[in-house]
């Protein structure tokens, strides 16, 4: 099966290790929730902005990168040149992943205030920096093993990094209450970052033993160096992009509570609504999203490959069977929320403004399913730019949602303008598709 069809396999592979993370994600942050508080889960989810500009920097475009130019392995066998991209992708990756982590830890205190807006993130940034290079490390063999279709290292890795991140929390929080002490949400931190480093084990282990016994069957002419700049050309425009959006994505994260003081909420409050929303509700929402993710994380090289043969055919087939499949899928999502959403919400987290916020978001599952398929296949044909531009657009229809609504209407501002940028950018991914396949028709 794995021969004759390694696009279905290795999405298979990746959706039940998907969920079956996120199954235990959803026991973890019910844990949360009731450790830590709606408040302490805000605090938490504070630090997402900063986790989504450190990974877009050190990390995200290169993984792409790596993966582009490994998925010829499986038809020239040619090892060497295989590794040769990793190793240059580790040369780009690793200085500024050290470099992300000096600045995050020396600047923490500032960056807690200035940027984040809240002072007592400051501890958490600094547990959060240390993971840094790991995360980049076994993201970039992720990327050499999605490249060839080979899913089962990036599932396996995945799977336990989520076991040892919650195993670990409730060992810490469970000795720190057992010696009368209460656990703070640093905890939480120190969990995701010990999952970082077991999983950054796991990748490399798997690494060291697949090439330890493949041999190239011929030596590439493309030197190590070279490979440094073509990876560099072809990431850095999609990192740009990455952290241009991660900008914006930030400025709305942080921007999310002090609306809500300006609406009427004193400052616990806000945090509150935030963590709840962001902790809790979203999460949920995008449960289902494993099956997508998985399918998307292939996409891109099977896109890519049929582009660079010309294979037209298969592209449209690629295109037309996303578009159903996300479509059916995403509506019968809806209809799950929609009649599971207020108990899910009360069963799962112990709070009914979670259960209000699924049964609004629950609209938004076709717009995200299909979206994130349409720009995976854009990645594939090579169009980054076009995608940073229609997620820009999106994010700034978010934003003026967040600053006009918020302060008038109160969270319920932010999910409209959600459904609203969800709505735009799918439909712009769609006629961008369609445009790019018929002009090279």
């Amino acid at each position: 099966m794995s021969k004759k069809n390694p696009f279905l396999t290795g999405t298979l592979i990746l959706t039940l290790a998907g969920f079956l993370s996120r199954l235990i994600g959803f026991f973890y942050r019910a844990f949360l929730s009731r450790t830590f508080g709606e408040e302490g889960m805000g605090i938490y989810q504070l630090l997402a902005p900063v986790m989504a500009l450190s990974f877009s920097l050190t990390a995200a475009g290169i993984q792409t990168a790596v993966s582009k130019f490994t998925a010829s392995e499986t038809t020239t066998h040619d090892y060497r040149a295989s590794l040769r991209v990793l190793l240059a992708g580790f040369l780009i990756s690793m200085p500024l992943s050290l470099a992300c982590t000096w600045l995050i830890y020396q600047y923490a205190d500032w960056i807690a205030a200035a940027f984040l807006m809240e002072k007592r993130c400051a501890p958490l940034l600094r547990v959060f920096a240390l993971s840094i290079p790991f995360c980049s490390a076994h993201s970039l063999i992720n990327g050499y093993f999605y490249g060839i279709k080979r899913a089962g290292i990036p599932a396996l890795s995945q799977i336990l990094e989520q076991l040892s991140r919650v195993g670990s929390v409730f060992l810490i929080c469970g000795w720190l209450q057992s010696h009368g002490q209460t656990p703070a949400v640093v905890c939480a931190v120190i969990g995701l970052s010990i999952g970082e480093c077991f999983s950054t084990l796991i990748s490399l282990s798997a690494i060291w033993l697949r090439f330890l016994h493949l041999q190239p069957q011929k030596s590439s002419r493309v030197n190590t160096y070279a490979m440094v700049r073509k990876i560099f050309l072809l990431s850095a425009p999609l990192t740009a992009s990455r952290i241009a959006t991660n900008i914006l994505q930030s400025i709305e994260a942080v921007s999310i509570p002090n609306c809500l003081v300006r609406h009427g909420f004193s400052q616990a409050q806000a945090l509150s609504v935030y963590g709840v929303l962001t902790g809790m509700a979203l999460p949920l929402i995008l449960f289902p999203t494993a099956l997508i993710n998985s399918a998307c994380v292939f996409l891109l090289p099977v896109i890519s490959e049929a582009d660079e043969n010309g294979n037209r055919t298969a592209i449209r087939r690629a295109v037309r069977k996303s578009i159903i499949y996300c479509a059916v899928f995403g509506t019968l999502c809806t209809i799950c929320f929609l009649l599971s959403g207020r108990y899910a919400g009360i069963l799962l987290f112990n709070s009914e403004m979670a259960g209000s916020f699924i049964l609004t978001l629950s609209f938004i599952c076709p717009l995200l399913y299909l979206s994130g398929a349409l720009s995976s296949i854009l990645h594939g044909l090579g169009k980054t730019g076009v995608t940073f531009l229609f997620n820009m657009t999106a994010l700034t229809v978010r934003l003026i949602f967040v600053f006009c609504l918020i302060p008038a209407a109160g969270i319920q501002g932010y999910l409209y303008g959600l459904l609203v940028s969800q709505f735009l950018i799918t439909i712009l991914n769609m006629l961008a598709v369609k445009y790019y396949i018929n002009r090279h028709s």
